[in-house]
């Protein structure tokens, strides 16, 4: 028996990274995953990854309101409410102050935040009492890291919901947490450079400053949100939970 058994888990960004891993490994805990992502080709895969009778893909975005009250609707009619929320989908891109644009910072927030914010309200209604939301964030929140603003800002935003969720919904015995990576190798973070070789380098550079040597890697995190998700943690809620090789630590 697996940790989530005969639970309901939804899995936004799902297609990739650390969202791909989080539903790889919450459905090894026995959990229906629900993912969902904007490139349809890529949830296809995902699922297969997964296993097609775990999973079940979504395609959409989750600052289109529209596409997340469908999303929501072809969880409702599985019957089965929702026993995990994890709130992963987000974008990043850099940008000091004086680059900044007006494309750049509502890229960022609309899905950041706006759509994390939407994400959990519209789950509500099928959110079962005792489900547990985990909301992705960064360390980039506690450092003032040069072109990085926007996005640090966006996941401070998604700290601060993440407190203030958990108080609102402990009536229901609802749990909400975040969960906070450091670096990790995903393609999302590759894709934050230019060309392959800058790429490694962000890499290499990322790698050093971490007091374990690495990056981490996504099924590490997705460990992490296991147990967020199961009842193992279950005295735990509004808080952040570093997944970080120390770097924000030490």
């Amino acid at each position: 028996m697996g940790l989530l058994e005969g639970k309901t888990a939804l899995v936004t960004g799902g297609g990739s990274g650390i969202g791909l891993a989080g539903a790889v490994r919450l459905a090894a805990e026995g959990a229906h995953v629900f993912v969902t992502g904007r490139r349809k080709a890529e949830l296809d895969a995902a699922v297969e990854v997964i296993g097609p009778g775990s999973a079940t893909a979504v395609t959409g975005d989750i600052s289109d309101l529209a596409d997340l009250d469908r999303l929501y609707e072809t969880i409702r009619s599985r019957g089965s409410g929702l026993d995990v929320l994890f709130a992963n989908a987000s974008v990043a891109a850099f940008a000091t102050l004086e680059q900044m644009t007006e494309e750049h910072f509502d890229a960022l927030f609309d899905i950041n935040v706006r759509g994390t914010l939407f994400t959990v309200q519209k789950a509500l209604p099928l959110l079962n009492d005792g489900a547990s939301v985990i909301l992705n964030g960064s360390t980039n929140v506690d450092v003032g890291a040069e072109a990085f603003g926007v996005y640090a800002a966006s996941k401070a935003a998604t700290r601060s919901f993440a407190r203030t969720w958990a108080n609102e919904l402990k009536g229901r015995g609802i749990r909400v947490n975040t969960i906070t990576p450091g670096p990790t190798d995903t393609p999302g973070l590759s894709g934050l450079a230019p060309d392959p070789e800058q790429a490694a380098g962000l890499r290499q550079g990322l790698a050093a400053q971490v007091p374990l040597g690495r990056l981490g890697r996504p099924e590490e995190i997705a460990a992490a949100v296991a147990f967020l998700a199961s009842g193992q943690s279950s005295f735990i809620t509004g808080s952040s939970l570093y997944v970080d090789g120390g770097l924000n630590q030490i």
